[in-house]
C-alpha cells in the first residue's frame, strides 16, 4: 500500500471500515465493562452459612425446647425451609413458626422470610427430664447480594432439666474445626 505524503488528500474510511471500527470499539467497551463487573464481584465477601445464620437452642423444661436463629444483616432465612428433628432417631418436631415477612423471591416466588432473629418453641414428643438430647435444625437462606445458600444443617446437644428444674443454658452451634490431619 502506498504511503501518504504531505499534501495528499486522505479519504475518510468507507462503510466497511467504519463498521469494523465500531465493532472493535464495542468489543473494547464490553471487555472493559466485563472487567469492571468482575472486579466488583471479586470484592463481594459472603459470610459462611454458620455465621450468616447463627443457630442456638435451649431446653425450657422437660417438654419444651426453644430454638433461635440470629440472621446477619444483609441476609434472610426462608420460613418454609426451616425444620427441626431429634438425633439420632430423626423424630421430626412439630414447629409452630411465627409469621415471616412476605417477599416476592426470584428463586422461590412469593415466600415468607425472617431477618435479624427468629425464635421457635418446639414441643418434645415425650418428657426427657434429666436427659441430653441433640436437636438438628435444617434451614436455607440467602444474601441480599443475590446469592442463595444450599440447605444447611446445624446441631446442638442440650441438657434437659430435671422435673421442676430451671431452663437450661442457651447452646450455640459450633462448626467443626477444620484440620489438615484427621
Amino acid at each position: 500500500m502506498p504511503r501518504a505524503r504531505a499534501g495528499d488528500s486522505v479519504r475518510p474510511p468507507g462503510p466497511a471500515a467504519r463498521a469494523s471500527i465500531a465493532a472493535a470499539t464495542a468489543l473494547v467497551g464490553l471487555a472493559l465493562l466485563t472487567a469492571d463487573i468482575g472486579a466488583g464481584a471479586a470484592e463481594l465477601k459472603l459470610l459462611p452459612p454458620d455465621e450468616a445464620f447463627r443457630f442456638a437452642a435451649r431446653a425450657l423444661d422437660t417438654r419444651t425446647l426453644e430454638a433461635n436463629f440470629s440472621v446477619a444483616r444483609g441476609y434472610y432465612l426462608y420460613r418454609d425451609k426451616i425444620s427441626f428433628a431429634l438425633e439420632p432417631s430423626g423424630t421430626v418436631l412439630d414447629a409452630t413458626l411465627p409469621p415471616g415477612k412476605v417477599k416476592d423471591d426470584e428463586f422461590f416466588g412469593r415466600v415468607q422470610t425472617y431477618r435479624d432473629r427468629v425464635v421457635v418453641r418446639l414441643p418434645l414428643p415425650r418428657s426427657a427430664a434429666g436427659e441430653s438430647i441433640t436437636l438438628r435444625a435444617n434451614s436455607q437462606g440467602c444474601a441480599d447480594a443475590g446469592v442463595c445458600y444450599p440447605p444447611h444443617t446445624q446441631s446442638v446437644t442440650l441438657a434437659v432439666p430435671a422435673v421442676d428444674g430451671k431452663a437450661g443454658p442457651l447452646v450455640e452451634f459450633q462448626p467443626a474445626k477444620k484440620s489438615w490431619f484427621k
